[in-house]
């Protein structure tokens, strides 16, 4: 340590040397004391000042509270030396929290280190900024930590650690940072040359994405396109070689992030997506006995697996993954279980068949009983999701037995997955209340009130349950110890269907007032008063019993809790009116059905699971949740968990003639967290000038043009069409001296289901200074489509530029020349009729030296693809043509074609006949 710091040295000696707390907190007292002395002293200087500050920072990671030293230590921030800017800041990242009044003071010599040409500065600031940033710092550093992040002119580990402090100000204060707006420009950051970079910023993308997804949609190619220079192309660093496995942290971040959208629907984009996993799978196949190597290979397999299965659960990969699985579970490596179980049970929340996972039922029921509590948790989801009619009794009868020995942290967990999946799949209706009693009894206060309120539910409304759900719940009843939720549930239906067993030997009126009467006793205020509603349903339907229930009333109405006084006082003066009163009767008429509304259960149990840091894309359950859950996604829907508990009781509409509850439940998954992509997509805003507007006219009827220029790019167009099929050859030159970076390009279709354009392989992410790229763009017309496709041009040069250009791809360029006779020509004309197959429009003309330019009008409609035919008709200054329009799916469509120019008006008027009226 520097002889200037001596002073810091000897007190952390004394501190050291102190044997007691005592002596310890006297020579701190001492030196705090000193501090605030020195301080006062005008005279201070800025080494002095960070010697002192040092001190007070130790002292705050000994434990000791301190109060002093931030004015100083915001003083520091601003000098000009490393060692005082660095205690400075140390100081503030410990000392202050993102509330504190002091941070306003530091905000503008923060921005000023961010601003700086000093990459020490930078990161110092930048790691302050992720530290204590506040809302308030960071709506004013935000913009400046996105411009360092973008900057070409930033050191890599700046940009890694700028990535970083945006992420983490976004997860504190998400509506500070504008996403949607800094998309494009954080998502180039993906195509950084330094894999450090580009591994910061997938996990900045990673979390942007989840809240943002039609805004980063770009990310899916990007991530495609490197997972496919990784694992394919081996293009890495050496150092980035973790155990024979390339970056295994971005592969896995890549992997879990092209989760989060649908399949692409490019075939390019999903051919090398295939590729990719299948490199994956067979790297996996091999044995490996280095553990490093083999928890690298791991974790980007369970990911790969996940990514197969939310693509297509059908596939071939899937189906061999699950046998890997299979093996995984059995491991006896506590994490590869997990892994193994956590991915079966995403394989059961999306495949139509559960036979494959079914086979290893006995292995995943002894999971429940794992030493660890994770892979139990993972067990019990798996077992969730995979239940159905078949194996339901097994399934729930092994997690009752379960359930006793079960930790505290599950029980309340299991109960509401055995509720549902009892009530999903029960083949009876006697099944299910024997099951959830049985789930009452045994757990006992980890049952809440929405599971006894779904049986109340299912016994109402299916009337040939009542007599045997009554003559149950007295049964329970009988039992010793019974829970709250079960008093509850046999109170109220003993008081609605009671009457039913009530003439049976054992069940006599005055046998169930006994029973309930001693439960009483024992019961909370809410049960009771649950009970005295009971007894007045009884006093209608048992008037032997009605003494016994008056004296009840009549005790209770100086009771001291007012609920149970005022319903006593209230039943009692209803129970006391004349018999021939009708009032009794009405009030005490039995329950209607339940109206159908959908169950609590689901949504509990999704609020417990909660989200974390990453969404997942899938819920456990089965997949008639997950498809709800898409559904929800789709129609713009956020999940609602937070229910009304006694609104339930609206419950089910169950019939009362056959089935189980599975067929009366309406309650699927629930949404894990708010994902909002826009329900649709913006227009693009087309790049336009009067050169463009040229180069795209003249290449509607010409096959080789330009299509685009400016200072830095030039865009060359070649196409040939046959049929409904073509080819479409873009070279890409880059006029500049420097590479254009993030080179990104991509097709929208406006009419995706009558035209198809796609590149034949992914873009390359850089175009070399002074040289071209050629790409080449397969095209298929399907049907009659009037929109062309536009091309979306992203690339770093410098700034991050963007260029949206129309295809010159019409539906003239889908057209057979086709040689007519006169008379056949006018024939055919005749036939069709006029509109709506028939459609004339009339435009400007220029004339060349006061006529017509013929030769202009014929080579336009030739280039347009039709067939010249002379001689048709009698003015030589019309054009007529014909063709044939090839489409894949609306067949084959006869076109004729007649341009009348008139040189005095100066206009010209083209009359298109199709023979098809989709085509006018």
């Amino acid at each position: 340590m520097a002889s200037n710091m001596r002073g810091l040295t000897q007190f952390i000696a004394d501190i050291r040397a102190s044997r007691v707390r005592e002596l310890e907190e006297k020579r701190i007292n001492k030196e705090m004391a000193n501090i605030r002395k020195k301080f006062k002293d005008a005279s201070l200087t800025s080494t002095q000042r960070k010697k002192y500050v040092a001190k007070i920072i130790f002292t705050y990671i000994l434990g000791y509270k301190v109060d002093i030293g931030h004015m100083e230590a915001v003083n520091l921030i601003s000098s000009s030396k490393y060692s005082e800017k660095q205690i400075g800041y140390l100081a503030v990242t410990l000392l202050m929290h993102e509330n504190s009044d002091f941070l306003r003071l530091v905000v503008n010599s923060i921005r000023k280190d961010l601003e700086a040409h000093s990459e020490i500065n930078n990161c110092l600031a930048l790691h302050a900024i992720a530290n204590v940033g506040g809302e308030e710092m960071a709506e004013s550093l935000a913009p400046d930590v996105h411009r360092l992040l973008i900057s070409p002119t930033s050191q890599s580990f700046v940009k890694k650690k700028a990535a970083l402090t945006l992420l983490r100000l976004y997860r504190k204060h998400p509506t500070v940072i504008p996403a949607a707006e800094w998309a494009l420009r954080i998502v180039s950051i993906m195509d950084d040359p330094d894999l450090g970079v580009v591994i910061c910023a997938t996990s900045l993308v990673l979390a942007l994405a989840q809240d943002h997804l039609e805004a980063y949609a770009i990310c899916y190619q990007k991530a495609v396109d490197r997972l496919q220079r990784l694992v394919i192309d081996h293009e890495y660093p050496a150092e980035y070689l973790y155990y024979k496995v390339p970056t295994p942290w971005l592969q896995v971040k890549l992997f879990k992030l092209l989760q989060y959208y649908p399949p692409s629907e490019d075939p390019t984009v999903s051919a090398a997506l295939q590729r990719v996993l299948q490199a994956v799978f067979q790297a996996s196949s091999e044995p490996i006995r280095n553990v490093q190597h083999n928890n690298a290979q791991n974790a980007i397999l369970f990911e790969a697996i996940g990514l197969a299965i939310h693509i297509d659960p059908k596939s071939p990969l899937v189906g061999s993954a699950t046998v890997l699985l299979a093996q995984f579970i059995l491991s006896k490596e506590t994490n590869v279980r997990y892994l193994g179980l956590d991915t079966l049970a995403h394989l059961a929340a999306r495949a139509d068949s559960l036979e494959q996972i079914k086979r290893h039922q006995k292995t995943i029921l002894l999971s429940l009983r794992d030493k660890d509590i994770s892979v139990r948790r993972r067990a019990l989801d798996l077992l969730y999701s995979m239940c159905d009619v078949d194996n339901a009794e097994l399934i729930v009868g092994e997690l009752l037995r379960y359930l006793k020995v079960a930790d505290y942290g599950l029980r309340e967990e299991m109960v509401l997955k055995i509720a549902i999946s009892t009530e999903k799949f029960a083949t009876s209706y006697k099944w299910y209340v024997d099951t959830i009693l049985q789930l009452i009894s045994t757990a006992g206060d980890h049952v809440g009130d929405e599971v006894w309120f779904r049986v109340i539910q299912i016994v109402t409304n299916t009337e040939d349950l009542q007599e045997y759900a009554a003559k149950v719940c007295f049964e329970h009843l009988k039992n010793p110890t019974c829970h709250e939720s079960l008093i509850k549930i046999g109170g109220y239906i003993l008081g609605e269907y009671g009457h039913i067993i009530a003439n049976e030997p054992g069940y006599s009126p005055f046998e169930q007032y006994q029973l309930l009467q001693t439960k009483a006793n024992y019961s909370s205020a809410s049960t009771r008063a649950l009970l005295l509603s009971t007894y007045i349903k009884w006093v209608n339907v048992f008037p032997e019993i009605k003494p016994h229930l008056l004296q009840v009333f009549e005790r209770y109405t100086h009771v001291l809790d007012s609920e149970l006084q005022q319903r006593a006082c209230e039943y009692y003066a209803i129970a006391s009116r004349p018999e021939e009163d009708e009032l009794l009767q009405n009030i005490c008429e039995e329950m209607p059905p339940f109206p159908a509304r959908e169950s609590t259960l689901l949504a509990r149990l999704n609020k417990k699971q909660g989200d974390t840091e990453d969404k997942r894309t899938w819920v456990i359950g089965g997949k008639d949740a997950n498809e709800d859950l898409d559904q929800k996604k789709k129609a713009g829907k956020q999940s609602t968990v937070d229910g009304d508990i006694l609104g339930d009781l609206q419950g089910l509409d169950l019939s009362s003639s056959s089935g189980g509850p599975a067929n009366a439940a309406h309650s699927n998954g629930e949404t894990t967290g708010p994902v909002n992509p826009s329900t649709a997509s913006q227009p693009l805003p087309i790049t336009t000038n009067p050169n463009i507007e040229r180069w795209y006219e003249r290449l509607t009827y010409t096959s080789e043009a330009l299509l685009y220029e400016d200072v830095q790019i030039q865009i060359g167009y070649k196409s040939e069409f046959h049929g409904h099929l073509g080819r479409v050859a873009l070279y890409f030159g880059n006029k500049m001296s420097a590479p254009l970076e993030s080179f990104t390009a991509t097709i929208d279709v406006p009419e995706p289901e009558a035209l198809s354009v796609v590149f034949s392989k992914i873009p390359p992410s850089t175009v070399t200074p002074r040289l071209q790229t050629q790409q080449i763009l397969n095209v298929e017309c399907k049907n009659v489509f009037t929109q062309p496709p536009i091309m979306r041009i992203s690339y770093l040069a410098g700034a991050l530029q963007t260029i949206n250009i129309r295809l010159p791809i019409v539906i003239t360029k889908f057209l057979e020349p086709v040689k007519l006779a006169p008379s056949e020509f006018f024939e055919r004309w005749k036939l069709i009729g006029g509109p709506p197959r028939e459609v004339q429009q009339i435009f400007t003309i220029n004339l060349v030296s006061g006529v017509v330019d013929t030769e202009r009008q014929k080579k336009v409609i030739e280039g347009s693809r039709f067939l010249l035919l002379p001689d048709v008709d009698p003015n030589q200054v019309n054009s007529v043509g014909a063709g044939v329009l090839h489409m894949s799916t609306g067949g084959k469509v006869g076109c004729l074609v007649r341009v009348e120019p008139n040189a005095s008006a100066k206009v010209g008027g083209p009359t298109l006949d199709p023979l098809s009226p989709t085509c006018s």
